[in-house]
């Protein structure tokens, strides 16, 4: 079969739009987007052709969060705002996408659009900071980045190209030579826990203070003692967000993970030095047990099949020897 018809048979995407009602100019800026995305063989979601006064706006968020392929997520400071402080229906869509992420562990569903913002920790809810997000901030927009968002959606992205067969070994000594034995191999490293180093105290932000609920609150980053694997940090933000032990001043999903830090965004030092402290540390501690056991377990399954591999090679180098050409 060409290409070209593998293409035509692949699945059309669907794809729904997340985005806060903030500007009238904003609104056309996201029906452009999805007008744009529709003439490039997207099936694309959008509450402004999809809602009809009398609507049940909650089921309608919901019935898009699960049922379309992709989610895209229109990232502005007043989507975090909203999202963070569970108001409205950004507020409602983050609930579902957050409750979906953990419980069908689905987070590629999921793409963060920065669109407004002084940085991307300024327009992304906290669930998001880590993620790997695409830049339309820029008017016009960078094309390449909208060609990154295109062939994710329709699965077209660039993979690996297949590993070619083993070279043929003419030399004697490489036909019969033995592996080493375990003691000359060099020891797989211990996965090494993480710790929270200290507050970075020049990357806090400042609250906004204009009197609205939560305007008090601002984004605090703790230093890691390295950057974590996707793995880490997955598990350590469960963990925040369900702990083995809390406060009543606990905040699920507050906290992310960007680079080799971690961010707890909507809350205070104070908060951080009566509350927080312990919660954080737990929520390390479980995940680098957690993790520390799952590189064990990874390690000793890699063990078992590189010895396979060894009886493998030892049975037919035994076999070769005694097969003569003479």
């Amino acid at each position: 079969m060409e290409q070209s018809d593998l293409e035509q048979r692949r699945p059309t995407p669907k794809a729904f739009i997340s985005y806060s009602w903030e500007t009238e100019e904003h609104r056309r800026w996201v029906l452009d987007f999805a007008i744009r995305l529709r003439g490039d063989g997207v099936d694309v979601i959008l509450d402004q052709w999809e809602v009809h006064p009398g609507d049940q706006l909650p089921a309608f968020m919901e019935r898009a969060v699960r049922d379309n392929d992709y989610v895209l997520i229109v990232c502005t400071p007043h989507y975090k705002d909203r999202s963070e402080k569970r108001m409205g229906g950004v507020g409602y869509e983050g609930d579902i996408m957050t409750s979906e992420v953990m419980t069908q562990n689905n987070a590629r569903k999921f793409i963060p659009i920065f669109r407004t913002g002084t940085s991307w920790q300024a327009a992304a809810p906290g669930w998001l900071t880590g993620k790997y997000y695409i830049d339309l901030s820029r008017s016009p927009y960078a094309e390449d980045r909208y060609q990154d968002l295109l062939t994710t959606l329709h699965g077209t992205r660039p993979v690996a190209p297949p590993i070619g067969k083993r070279p043929t070994l003419t030399r004697r000594s490489q036909l019969v030579s033995t592996p080493a034995p375990p003691s000359e191999r060099p020891a797989q490293p211990a996965f090494e826990p993480i710790r929270i180093v200290g507050i970075v105290i020049d990357e806090i932000t400042e609250p906004r203070l204009d009197g609205t609920r939560g305007s008090a609150l601002y984004t605090v980053p703790f230093q890691l003692s390295r950057r974590p694997s996707y793995e880490w940090a997955e598990v350590f933000i469960e963990k925040w967000n369900h702990p083995r032990s809390w406060t009543s001043m606990h905040r699920p999903g507050i906290a992310s993970i960007s680079g080799d830090k971690v961010y707890l965004n909507g809350t205070t030092v104070e908060e951080v030095q009566k509350y927080h402290r312990d919660t954080l540390k737990l929520a390390v501690e479980d995940a680098n047990e957690i993790i520390a056991e799952y590189e064990r377990k990874k390690d000793a399954a890699s063990e078992r099949e590189r010895l396979r591999k060894e009886e493998h090679e030892r049975v037919v180098r035994e076999a070769a020897k005694k097969i003569s050409f003479d």
